[in-house]
């Protein structure tokens, strides 16, 4: 007869290959230390802290908050690329997912991974935190109409961002922009 082992999940939470955490109202409950690592921290300096610590700047943190909610209240659940910012003030490629626990408040309390893309993407231009959203957004294959959208711009306002984007990374064509973005081709 094979004995039934319980599950360590505390184990599996620290030792994961990608960094997560817990949170409640975008406060981080707990966290492992690849995501500490990743961001550069102590995990004990993580705690207890806003997510608007690992943003480039606090309108990105409240932009994506407000972005992300509609999408996690319908579905539970989100996940995107974007530009975060460690604690020596370095901004990387991140992709993060999430799932909120309350189908009711997305942000009430959630399940968060986050996988460090900088080996494969390196944030080579200066760009604005516009910027970087409708970048972001772009790579995800989004027409400029559902950036508008999502961002509550105008169509045209995010074409002039697409084409100050297109002239930073010398991209002769939209195709070319999310290549380089994606650093796929340069």
């Amino acid at each position: 007869m094979n004995a039934v082992r319980a599950i360590d999940f505390e184990s599996i939470f620290q030792y994961a290959p990608v960094g997560m955490c817990v949170s409640e109202n975008r406060i981080i409950q707990a966290c492992n230390d690849v995501l500490a690592q990743m961001f550069g921290y102590q995990k004990e300096q993580l705690l207890g802290q806003s997510f608007i610590i690992l943003y480039p700047t606090p309108a990105e943190y409240e932009r994506t908050g407000a972005r992300i909610t509609p999408i996690m209240n319908a579905k539970g659940h989100y996940s995107d690329e974007r530009i975060m910012k460690r604690a020596s003030e370095e901004l990387f490629w991140c992709h993060v997912s999430g799932r909120g626990l309350h189908k009711e408040d997305a942000h009430a309390a959630g399940i968060w991974t986050f996988e460090d893309l900088s080996a494969k993407r390196q944030v080579s231009a200066e760009l604005s935190p516009r910027e970087r959203e409708i970048a972001a957004l772009l790579v995800e294959g989004k027409t400029s109409k559902l950036i508008a959208r999502q961002v509550e711009l105008s169509p045209r306002t995010v074409e002039m961002h697409r084409a100050k984007l297109m002239r930073k990374f010398n991209a002769a064509t939209s195709n070319e922009l999310v290549n380089k973005l994606l650093r796929l081709g340069s």
